[in-house]
């Protein structure tokens, strides 16, 4: 974590919550890009749904094929970033929520990303 990240988080027009933690070169993925990460995602009440760093190794990841809130979020660090996000509802599994990962309908979700590559 950079010593001059900040402590509050910004808000996109989306409603995307992010705060950039660690700064990062320029290479940046699109939305439609391959990235390789390493995350840990929370429900609001702090409760760890998913962590990739258990496992030890890095995930790779088809940015298409994730969430909006990851994919808006992502897109704001390049290669070597960390990120802090909170997700809405809207950005992620809605109404829905999603069993496989006991996320129940309309959470906000809080996700700490390590983006390590862009391919």
């Amino acid at each position: 974590m950079d010593a001059d990240a900040p402590k509050e988080f910004s808000t996109t027009a989306s409603g995307l919550q992010y705060r950039i933690l660690r700064k990062s070169d320029q290479i940046k993925p699109t939305a439609a890009g391959i990235v390789v990460v390493h995350y840990r995602g929370r429900l609001s009440d702090g409760t760890v749904f998913v962590n990739s760093y258990e496992g030890g190794k890095p995930q790779q990841v088809a940015l298409g094929k994730t969430i909006q809130g990851w994919q808006e979020g992502l897109q704001l660090i390049g290669r070597g970033g960390l990120i802090d996000l909170k997700i809405p509802p809207e950005l992620a599994y809605g109404e829905a929520g999603f069993v496989d990962f006991s996320i129940p309908p309309n959470a906000v979700l809080r996700y700490r990303i390590e983006l390590i590559d862009v391919r």
